[in-house]
C-alpha cells in the first residue's frame, strides 16, 4: 500500500487500484486467519487429489464450487467478526455474540458442503483404487 493509499477517502477510480486494494485485503484473510489457513491447505490436498485421481471437468466444477464457497464464507465471517469488533470494543454483547455465531454457523454449513462434494467425487475413485 503506497502513501495515498493509506488516507484514500474516495472512491478507486483505476481498475488497478481497485484490484491492488483487493488483493491486500485476500493476503490480510490469508495471513490473520488461521481457520482460512486450514480451508486453503484443505484445497491444495483436494486439488493434488483431483490431479492424481484424474477427475472429469464437471468433477473440477463442483470441487471449484465447493472450494470458494468456503473462501467466500470465510471471509465474510471474517468481515463480520471485525466489523463486530469495531463496533463493541472487544466488549461482550449477545448481539455480537449471535452475529459471530451466525457468521461462523455459514462457514459450517459451505465445509460441510463442501466435504460432501468431496466424498461424492473421491470414494468411487478411491474404492477403485484401493479395490473396495
Amino acid at each position: 500500500m503506497d502513501s495515498q493509499d493509506k488516507h484514500q477517502v474516495t472512491k478507486n477510480h483505476r481498475l488497478i487500484q481497485a484490484m491492488s486494494h483487493a488483493s491486500q485485503g485476500i493476503w490480510m484473510v490469508i495471513s490473520k486467519e488461521r481457520n482460512m489457513r486450514y480451508h486453503l491447505a484443505a484445497s491444495v490436498i483436494v486439488i493434488i487429489c483431483g490431479l492424481l485421481l484424474r477427475v472429469a471437468a464437471w468433477e473440477w466444477l463442483w470441487l471449484f464450487l465447493a472450494i470458494f464457497t468456503v473462501f467466500s464464507a470465510e471471509f465474510m465471517n471474517t468481515v463480520a467478526e471485525s466489523f463486530c469488533d469495531l463496533v463493541v470494543g472487544h466488549q461482550f454483547d449477545f448481539n455480537v455474540k449471535k452475529i459471530k455465531d451466525v457468521s461462523a454457523g455459514g462457514v459450517l454449513i459451505a465445509a460441510l458442503f463442501a466435504v460432501i462434494v468431496g466424498l461424492i467425487i473421491f470414494i468411487p475413485r478411491l474404492m477403485a483404487v484401493f479395490g473396495g
